[in-house]
């Protein structure tokens, strides 16, 4: 008997990623292409079905075995709807991406913000397995968090819950991408992390990390972890102050929400998680009520950029009532 199967595209801002997954086999095939912004939404929509085609194409599954195209948003979107209402990092506002998808296909379109369906993704295939209330933490360029209470994602009244990185920790703090100053990525994400180990590096004449700024440019986390393990001093302080905020907010949020589980995932805990967790942990019993600390484990993800893929299999059994 021929098995059934979704796709699930990441749909990134420098990248259309998409896998062809169902429960039994996990993913089966993959394939990725350039995002390009200025083509328009209409050729946008094309571009995701190009994926959908070309995933048929490498895996010789048929269509008709294809029960949902899901796709994860890094923006705000209405998965009842199918708007996305802001995604600054595509360059789209007010679009109903499924509308103009199911133009070139019969296939149920659904959508997600990308860290929801990434914490989706966790708690029913990953570290969060079988957990009903689980916080999702992706510690990246930003901080996004997807929230899981009784089991179920947690969208919010206008479906925007789980900005943990907009929450305000320090008020005299550094300006936020979103204009507010002192929010936990402004604080703790890489670009926090970044930003605050360029002025030192300036000062320096040596070391790897130097080397890699003048030469690209940029600090990626790969970077910013052969910095920490080479024990070069600006990366170590700049990193383990990521830590000590980090551990501070999960604990006044645990505090309120008396969470089974907290899962930490995103590019910086992929690259440092060795490093990091430790000392988020220690940050946190600081912090922390005794009760609640004793009823919740910290863990880091292991799923890495396939969480919100294996999310799109959770999507389709919740909106579509099916099990691929």
């Amino acid at each position: 008997m021929a098995q059934n199967y979704v796709v699930s595209i990441d749909m990134g801002g420098t990248k259309i990623l998409g896998a062809l997954i169902n429960s039994k086999s996990g993913i089966v095939a993959t394939t990725k292409k350039p995002t390009e912004r200025k083509t328009g939404k209409a050729k946008y929509a094309q571009a995701l079905y190009e994926t959908v085609e070309k995933l048929i194409e490498v895996s010789g599954v048929k269509e008709e075995q294809i029960k949902a195209i899901c796709l994860g948003v890094p923006g705000s979107v209405n998965p009842h709807t199918g708007i996305i209402g802001l995604a600054p990092n595509l360059g789209i506002k007010n679009y109903n991406i499924k509308k103009d998808l199911q133009k070139f296909t019969k296939i149920p379109v659904l959508i997600e913000n990308d860290v929801n369906l990434g914490a989706l993704g966790i708690q029913k295939f990953g570290a969060a397995k079988g957990k009903k209330n689980v916080l999702v933490v992706f510690v990246g360029t930003g901080i996004g968090s997807g929230i899981i209470l009784d089991g179920k994602l947690y969208r919010g009244t206008s479906m925007t819950a789980g900005e943990i990185g907009h929450m305000i920790v320090d008020p005299e703090g550094p300006v936020c991408g979103c204009g507010q100053f002192g929010c936990f990525e402004a604080l703790a994400s890489r670009t926090a992390i970044v930003r605050d180990i360029i002025p030192k590096l300036k000062k320096k004449k040596g070391g790897a990390l130097v080397k890699t700024f003048r030469k690209t440019g940029q600090i990626k986390s790969r970077a910013l972890a052969a910095a920490v393990e080479a024990q070069e001093k600006e990366a170590v302080w700049a990193v383990n102050r990521s830590c000590e905020v980090i551990g501070q907010v999960l604990a006044n949020i645990n505090n309120l929400m008396n969470f089974e589980m907290i899962v930490l995932g995103g590019g910086v805990l992929e690259a440092l998680g060795t490093h990091m967790m430790p000392k988020i942990k220690e940050a946190f019993s600081r912090y922390t009520l005794k009760d609640p600390a004793k009823h919740v484990k910290i863990v880091e993800s292991k799923l890495g950029d396939e969480s919100a893929i294996y999310g799109g299999l959770a999507l389709a059994e919740e909106f579509l009532d099916i099990k691929v």
